[in-house]
């Protein structure tokens, strides 16, 4: 019997546009592996749709995806419903696989939806997704495991003006991904049009000494069969000072790979990877991505990467369905494990009946 997985991307998120090409992929890896597949797309709107007209990027030039059935998650099944609201198809899946990028997608929503749900999640837990969706919590989670990062002021929309910290800075808006609204800064008057422009897509901006001279590396970790692996490092490419979106999407995503950097320095970035996913007990693909320069700074750690990362691990799909099928099957194994942890107290046996009731006036 094959595998039944549902693969969830899309979401209320201004990346989400970037997860369903992450999804899409994920979901034809799987299907090409001879797995069933239940395509779960979360429009901006956060509705759910789900079908397996969702294989195809077609579907999502203007509001193809509209044409599938509305689909919820509830009771170990994703449950698909016409537009009178009845129940036209009951997918039990063995697991899901988050491929959403921002929003409570990536944020934990997701995962703490299929833990009411029932179903095995191949991501992210609910603590690492919330803390590292922010980039102010992951300066606090990251500090508190020793971790090196760069010197930064956090600010909230409407917050006192930012001091204290020297010229050049970069201003990122606190829980955004792939580089959106990422702006480097050389004094006050610019200050403040970032500060504006972070405001507009975020309540937060997490400001930041600017290290150069800089290199951008990257390194992915994932758990499978209770093993931790850790790619090589990843140098991407940038067109200017900061790797901005366009570098990372809109100019075919040139990289480095191996990065050519010092024996030591990749060491030094490999170990940290595993640390922290390691010492956080962390699960899924995980990308840790690094600002190389006099020291190593830890920037930013995206439980739901680009791709889901697949570059940094496989040559080709065909191997990247393996390492997938691995991190799937550590999620049952993980969720199998958790289930047997629940026990009963017995406490309600012992309370008088009246016990919660309220004296009438």
């Amino acid at each position: 019997m094959s595998e039944k997985i549902a693969v969830v991307f899309g979401g209320v998120s201004n990346e989400n546009e970037i997860s369903v090409i992450t999804g899409v992929m994920a979901s034809n890896v799987l299907v090409s592996g001879g797995c069933e597949v239940l395509p779960v797309y979360i429009s901006k709107d956060g509705e759910f749709f789900a079908g397996e007209e969702l294989l195809k990027l077609e579907s999502f030039r203007g509001d193809g995806f509209k044409r599938c059935l509305k689909a919820t998650v509830a009771d170990g099944a994703v449950e698909l419903r016409n537009s009178r609201g009845r129940l036209k198809r009951r997918f039990g899946p063995g697991c899901v696989l988050n491929c959403c990028h921002g929003g409570w997608g990536e944020g934990g929503g997701l995962s703490g939806l299929c833990a009411a749900a029932g179903l095995p999640l191949a991501g992210a837990g609910g603590f690492e997704s919330a803390a590292f969706m922010d980039k102010y919590f992951t300066k606090i989670v990251l500090a508190g495991l020793g971790v090196n990062t760069a010197p930064y002021i956090y600010v909230k929309q409407g917050g006192a003006d930012v001091c204290g910290l020297p010229y050049p800075l970069i201003v990122k808006p606190a829980t955004l991904g792939s580089s959106i609204g990422i702006t480097k800064v050389a004094d006050g008057g610019e200050l403040k049009a970032a500060l504006d422009v972070a405001f507009m897509l975020d309540g937060a901006a997490v400001v930041e000494k600017y290290i150069t001279p800089r290199r951008e590396i990257n390194c992915a970790a994932y758990l499978a069969d209770d093993n931790i692996f850790v790619s090589e490092c990843e140098e991407p490419l940038t067109g200017g000072e900061i790797l901005s979106f366009e570098d990372k999407y809109c100019g075919g995503g040139r990289s480095s790979f191996p990065a050519d950097i010092p024996e030591e320095i990749s060491t030094y970035i490999r170990n940290t990877t595993r640390t922290v996913y390691e010492k956080l007990n962390m699960r899924g693909i995980v990308r840790f991505d690094y600002i190389y320069s006099d020291e190593v700074y830890l920037s930013e750690v995206n439980t739901v990467p680009g791709s889901l990362a697949y570059y940094l691990f496989a040559k080709d799909f065909k191997d990247f369905y393996k390492i997938l099928l691995g991190v799937i099957e550590q999620a049952k194994r993980d969720f199998k494990q958790s289930q047997k942890k629940i026990i009963t107290t017995g406490i309600l046996r012992n309370l008088p009946s009246n016990s919660c009731k309220c004296a009438r006036k």
